[in-house]
């Protein structure tokens, strides 16, 4: 079955360890060898810009994760760069998609001349803010819970007006509904349900009915502590999750966005990409192949 998976962080662990190796190394979650082993057809991969580095260093920071993305993934590795609907609806078999996405628009600061850059740089999906509040928003984690500032508004429009994806995962909630007014096509790449695990990440039923009212898509991701509140998330957590937007009225609107290299704990099962297998094997249970094949690739891919 082919994967469409919604988000991962191998671009920040290559900035911070510039001779990791994509290929088959023992350091990621996500290589060139695991994506193939899995079926993986498409990966999002993420730009994010730690906060360690310093403001003034992130939209270099950025544009150095670009470059990483096109000579590591793309010309080094073999993957193929999708930028629109036609890359991704031409891809052979046995390829390998690569979509840029940006996580938080902290490197362009207040200037959108930045933002336009990545976007002809080839970047496809945008999240506005990571956890913490910048010029445009505010973060999921920022006490304040404010929505939209002008200059985020402005970036929201341009983002629709490009036909990019705005990705409200790390975003305030306040933020969220703003989106959902001034954009077309909104996704949360990897979040799940607030209802099970009251966690500021996660989605309300309100969020997801809305999203899923909106033709938007939702990434459950493997992240435990949005999973679960015990020690540890076994892929059962991941599939309650699965259940329970489905139970909304999510079945086509429901993926997953793994969070791979952005986590250090893993889910029992699901340590790396190869392990999709595993989850397979258990939504195949539990659902109709045809519906098993919309959740790990169709519905995402639809909207893209």
């Amino acid at each position: 079955m082919k994967i469409f998976d919604a988000h991962c962080d191998v671009l920040m662990k290559m900035l911070l360890e510039p001779n990791i190796n994509f290929i088959d190394g023992p350091m990621l979650h996500v290589t060139k060898a695991g994506l193939t082993k899995a079926g993986v057809s498409v990966q999002m991969f993420a730009i994010y810009v730690p906060e360690a580095i310093h403001p003034s260093m992130r939209f270099e920071a950025a544009l150095t994760m670009v470059e990483l993305f096109f000579e590591r993934i793309i010309k080094d590795a073999g993957l193929r760069f999708i930028r629109n609907k036609d890359d991704l609806t031409s891809l052979k078999k046995g390829e390998i998609g690569a979509i840029l996405a940006l996580e938080g628009c902290d490197c362009i600061e207040q200037d959108l001349l930045r933002l336009r850059t990545l976007l002809r740089l080839g970047v496809s999906s945008v999240g506005l803010t990571w956890n913490h509040a910048n010029a445009l928003a505010d973060g999921a984690l920022e006490e304040r819970q404010g929505g939209l500032t002008r200059l985020g508004k402005e970036a929201v429009t341009l983002l629709d007006g490009a036909g990019c994806w705005c990705d409200v995962s790390h975003l305030s909630e306040a933020g969220f509904w703003d989106c959902l007014q001034l954009h077309k096509k909104v996704i949360a790449s990897h979040s799940n349900c607030q209802s099970i695990v009251a966690h500021p990440r996660n989605l309300t039923d309100d969020q997801i009915k809305a999203l899923i009212h909106h033709d938007g898509q939702i990434g459950i991701t493997f992240v435990p502590d949005f999973l679960t509140k015990r020690t540890s998330a076994v892929i059962a957590d991941v599939i309650h999750h699965l259940d329970h937007i489905c139970s909304l009225g999510g079945k086509e609107h429901v993926g997953f966005g793994s969070d791979f290299d952005g986590i250090e704990q893993t889910v029992i099962g699901l340590d790396k990409v190869e392990a999709y297998e595993n989850l397979v094997n258990e939504l195949l249970k539990y659902y109709r192949e045809e519906d098993v094949c919309g959740f790990l690739y169709e519905n995402f891919a639809s909207r893209f």
